[in-house]
């Protein structure tokens, strides 16, 4: 599965730069043009144990011509989170959340 769908989303999305959210303790580790890829990873992350939200996705999905202009959705983390986050987006990258097209997800 591709991290980033088009050149605007690699631009913005990744964890290279966690820049420090003004609402808490909270880091940003990603941004995503797209808010169903930026809900798609926060699932991801929580899924993987870390406390992940997610900001700007209402605005931007009220409307997408804004999304440029706000930088996107963001994934925000807790401070002490990052470390796990950024792995845990590393495995995202690699794959390693795919599931076979064969997966039971009846949750039986």
């Amino acid at each position: 599965m591709q991290h980033a769908s088009n050149a605007f989303d690699a631009g913005l999305s990744g964890a290279a730069d966690a820049t420090r959210a003004p609402e808490r303790d909270m880091v940003e580790v990603a941004r995503y043009l797209v808010p169903m890829e930026a809900n798609l990873v926060c699932g991801c992350l929580v899924a993987a144990g870390i406390p992940a939200v997610l900001a700007d996705a209402n605005l931007v999905q009220t409307d997408l011509l804004l999304a440029p202009a706000l930088g996107g959705v963001r994934i925000l983390v807790p401070d002490d989170c990052l470390a796990q986050a950024q792995a845990a987006l590393d495995a995202f990258q690699r794959g390693e959340f795919a599931l076979d097209e064969d997966a039971d997800v009846s949750g039986a």
